[in-house]
């Protein structure tokens, strides 16, 4: 997972683990026909053999094609599993102890909320990207969003990646291209009718 692009990056984010048997061939077509900085497998209401399922399957697909994959907590189950790193929201300690566990070769990514200081506190604690979010109606009854002077302001103040998620729209995501590193894309994605066709609108918006 690198930063080292013009445009910002594409981070994409599972369904649950139950959801992922049948779209394996999906998920094959969307990294075929669109770059992706990184896969985060999402362990949403799914037991232990679950995750273990569904990272056989993600890891298969994603590694053949040189993508890392991050799990969604869980960080005592990243070695065993092959994966490449682990995505927390648990806080301070929890991000310590996944430094210190998993060292320095595999990656940390914490998700802030809207928090500027929890995202600091993050970046303190030697993570490997933020990630800020939701920017916008997710369908989940959310009440607060990250807000756009929240991403000018770290990426004018603060060197580590950071990430945009949540709620996004082809308009926001053009708007936050300036600002974010990468944006992460789950729902907006396999919601649709034709997920290629969506990842690529994404894309393009990147790109302007």
């Amino acid at each position: 997972m690198t930063d080292a692009s013009e445009h910002p990056q594409i981070y994409l984010i599972t369904p649950p683990g139950h959801k992922l048997g049948s779209l394996s061939d999906t998920l094959s077509g969307l990294l075929d026909s669109v770059e992706i900085a990184c896969i985060r497998l999402n362990t949403g209401g799914v037991d232990a053999e679950d995750i273990a399922r569904s990272a056989d399957l993600v890891r298969e697909i994603a590694h053949a094609r040189d993508v890392p994959i991050v799990l969604d907590g869980h960080p005592g189950l990243v070695e065993n599993l092959g994966l490449d790193g682990v995505h927390l929201s648990e806080g301070a300690k929890a991000l310590r102890e996944a430094r210190k566990s998993l060292g320095a070769e595999r990656i940390v990514g914490a998700h802030a909320g809207i928090s500027r200081h929890d995202g600091m506190t993050a970046g303190e604690i030697g993570v490997d990207y933020v990630a800020f979010g939701p920017v916008g109606d997710t369908g989940l009854g959310d009440t607060e969003f990250a807000a756009m002077d929240l991403f000018e302001w770290w990426t004018l103040m603060i060197e580590l990646p950071v990430i945009a998620e949540g709620g996004l729209t082809l308009e926001a995501t053009e708007t936050l291209s300036p600002y974010v590193d990468f944006v992460a894309l789950g729902a907006e994605v396999w919601r649709s009718d034709d997920p290629v066709a969506t990842l690529k609108s994404f894309a393009e918006r990147l790109a302007i």
